[in-house]
């Protein structure tokens, strides 16, 4: 470990900019990074992305989970990194800096312009927050693919590099600690590499051979809720499928085909960057929504959890108290918001992006489109869920729902998703009638189709 000042005498200091990857196992910047005398661990919180909320949160415990595995060692600064890494590297006197790519559209753009703020000193680009880089897997004729299936057989065979052979000895840090202007992060969470990898073997020891079969179960914990760890770049989806292996069980074969939708929606948005605020079917652009008033307060008993259907109301208070909502009930809450209460998705994709700890913007958005049938694999006349025997098929006895509404935890088993007589006064009446807004979305996806 070096000293603050001993700079000067590192004839090749590089630095490593930490975004989306925040671990040492694994990590390819490390290896190219490695090649310098030593190097200085850099992360920007750059306010325009680190926003106060449950994710931000996460994100900076993270932060210190790395901070603590390099020692100390990480200097972490405030502001737009398009100033602050030209400026670490001159005031440094470092000859490199190394990345892992990002490929949304504001990370593409940010590099882009902290490229040219770096002149002379390159910007290294060594590996991605994917098993295969957005952009690599096209079809026969060149171009994107558009749908699912055919992405997961190319990708499939494409394959994907062995992890990369590193830790934290990989490279040679200095110590930061006399740096003009670094914050100090100190924050608790159960994020980090050591969390993630605690995590991930739990899922692969007791849960994985049942994952196929359990997986849409809210109910139960069969899931491996490994998103926000490879959010934040704490695994590597490649370290995933290398401890998969070879195995074509059901569990892992699911496992595997999960991990791949990650990467595809990373490839469209990557290919279409503008999906992600407007629809990737530009005719359901022309799809009228419900406005006003009416809208705005609909819009609100979705958001506190109050519609009046448990498994709506159960996702909902879910996600505002953990920051985290199980696929299927993601899945039923945005088909309410899209087709019952005729409201543009992008209103519940900016909801659950301000309030998941997993919010990723590819996935959020076109998981989203998927639901409400404007993007791709779209099939919206006959992809309306009905809440009710949604909940009665995938929360069976109720459990789910009576943990997060507590007004109904007086009803028994599965009555609580068909509630009648059994409605406690003090839980809202539904509101609206879901088998009249069915045929009400179904007339408004018809008119637009007749505009063609």
């Amino acid at each position: 470990m070096r000293r603050p000042g001993q700079e000067s005498e590192i004839a090749d200091l590089s630095v490593v900019w930490f975004r989306r990857d925040l671990r040492v196992h694994d990590l390819p910047t490390l290896t190219a990074a490695g090649e310098s005398d030593a190097a200085v661990a850099v992360f920007v919180l750059d306010e325009r992305v680190a926003r106060p909320g449950p994710r931000t949160d996460f994100f900076l415990g993270c932060l210190s989970a790395l901070d603590e595995t390099l020692g100390g060692r990480l200097l972490v600064v405030r502001g737009d990194p398009v100033d602050q890494v030209p400026r670490i590297v001159t005031e440094l006197g470092a000859s490199s800096v190394h990345v892992s790519a990002d490929f949304t559209p504001y990370g593409a753009r940010r590099d882009g312009e902290v490229e040219n703020a770096l002149g002379d000193t390159p910007l290294v680009r060594t590996g991605s927050p994917y098993a295969v880089a957005p952009g690599r897997i096209r079809k026969a004729d060149g171009t994107p693919y558009r749908v699912f299936g055919p992405f997961r057989r190319s990708w499939n065979d494409h394959g994907w590099r062995p992890p990369a052979q590193t830790d934290e000895t990989t490279v040679d840090w200095i110590d930061p600690s006399g740096f003009d202007g670094r914050t100090v992060v100190d924050a608790d969470s159960n994020g980090g590499e050591r969390a993630a990898l605690t995590r991930w073997r739990s899922f692969v020891d007791d849960r994985l051979d049942t994952y196929d079969a359990d997986r849409d179960r809210p109910d139960l914990d069969a899931t491996s809720r490994m998103s926000a760890y490879l959010k934040t770049g704490c695994l590597h989806p490649r370290t995933l499928l290398h401890e998969l292996g070879t195995r074509n069980d059901s569990g892992a074969s699911k496992f595997r085909s999960e991990l791949c939708w990650r990467e595809f929606y990373a490839d469209v948005l990557h290919h279409r960057p503008d999906t992600a605020y407007v629809e990737y079917d530009e005719k359901f652009r022309r799809l009228p929504h419900d406005t006003g008033a009416a809208a705005q307060s609909a819009f609100r008993a979705w958001c506190d959890g109050r519609t009046g259907y448990p498994i709506v109301d159960a996702g909902m208070r879910q996600l505002n108290a953990e920051g985290w909502m199980h696929n299927r009930v993601r899945m039923i809450v945005a088909s309410f918001l899209t087709k019952d209460l005729h409201l543009p998705w992008q209103w519940g994709a900016r909801h659950f992006m301000d309030r998941l700890i997993d919010g990723d913007l590819a996935s959020n958005q076109h998981g989203w489109q998927w639901v409400a049938g404007c993007g791709t694999d779209a099939a919206p006349y006959f992809r309306v869920f009905n809440p009710t025997t949604q909940g009665e098929k995938f929360d069976p006895d109720g459990d789910y729902v009576r943990r997060w509404v507590p007004e109904l935890r007086g009803v028994p088993g599965t009555l609580v998703h068909r509630l009648g007589v059994n409605r406690p006064a003090d839980y809202p009446e539904p509101i609206v009638d879901h088998a009249a807004e069915r045929l009400d979305a179904l007339d408004r996806y018809a008119s637009i189709r007749r505009v063609i």
